[in-house]
């Protein structure tokens, strides 16, 4: 255990400019959005209630109040987060790679180190999920700061007021990174896990064999969607939907944790015996 914090300690500590990077796009790019769109709305209640002297009745009925989900829905605040997500898609891969990168190929370290291979594989999935969760913790922090922001600059009688709880229902986009609820936290991120389990595989497929591992990392990668779903092609093509919604979900999870334990047993088995440096 002692081995494995000092690994994710180690491997997190090589994310940190990535990280504060990301923060620090996401907070600019999202204030600034605040800004924008809460200025608009202003300028335009200014040109008609004071130079087309048109009444506040009139103007909010045809232009309506201002909310805080025309923020969310704007390219400042949509912007950032898609790129946070990018951000940790690339790294999934950059994880591993780099460490084979440069003339002092740092893996050789990795490798020799005293301790159990598969805690290298564990370390590197505990700082993706880190990060990730890092991102949607600063993510539920801005929310009420942005939202405050927004109500110092949009007098109260021209706006709708919305809970962060609101923000999440009314965004389905949003409410995958952030789920309004703990069962729905366990399965989006216990998903996620999965995939990036099967992707750490899929590289250490290529690093051991190269040209032929890149064709046998899409294979397992095809399995293991096929795995994932031969519950839903059952249900669709062979029982005529003869399983309940539920039973089904228990299903999915069923797949779910035999692909994640099959992509650590063969990650195990790859970094013990396959891996070439």
């Amino acid at each position: 255990m002692k081995n494995y914090l000092k690994l994710v300690n180690f491997e997190f500590n090589r994310i940190a400019k990535l990280f504060v990077v990301l923060l620090g796009i996401t907070l600019v790019s999202q204030m600034a959005g605040v800004y924008v769109v809460s200025k608009s709305y202003l300028n335009i209640m200014d040109e008609k209630l004071f130079k087309e002297m048109m009444s506040q009745a009139q103007f909010l009925e045809s232009f309506g109040y201002m909310s805080f989900a025309q923020v969310v829905r704007s390219v400042w605040f949509v912007g950032p987060i898609a790129l946070c997500i990018a951000g940790v898609a690339f790294y999934i891969f950059l994880i591993w790679y780099r460490d084979w990168v440069g003339k002092n190929t740092f893996i050789y370290r990795l490798l020799m180190l005293p301790t159990t291979r598969l805690n290298i594989f564990y370390a590197k999935i505990t700082t993706i999920l880190l990060m990730a969760f890092g991102l949607v913790a600063f993510q539920l922090i801005l929310l009420p700061i942005e939202m405050l922001v927004m109500k110092g600059m949009v007098p109260k009688e021209f706006r709708v007021d919305m809970s962060v709880k609101d923000i999440l229902i009314g965004m389905p986009e949003l409410n995958i990174i952030i789920p309004s609820t703990v069962m729905e936290l366990i399965l989006y991120y216990g998903a996620g896990v999965m995939a990036v389990s099967v992707l750490f595989t899929a590289v250490l497929m290529e690093r051991s064999f190269r040209w032929k591992g890149i064709f046998a990392g899409l294979l397992y990668s095809a399995a293991a969607v096929v795995v994932l779903i031969l519950p839903l092609l059952i249900q669709e093509f062979v029982l005529n939907g003869f399983f309940y919604p539920i039973e089904l979900l228990v299903l999915e999870i069923l797949m779910g944790i035999i692909v994640l334990a099959a992509s650590i047993w063969m990650s195990g088995f790859l970094l013990m015996k396959k891996i070439t440096i």
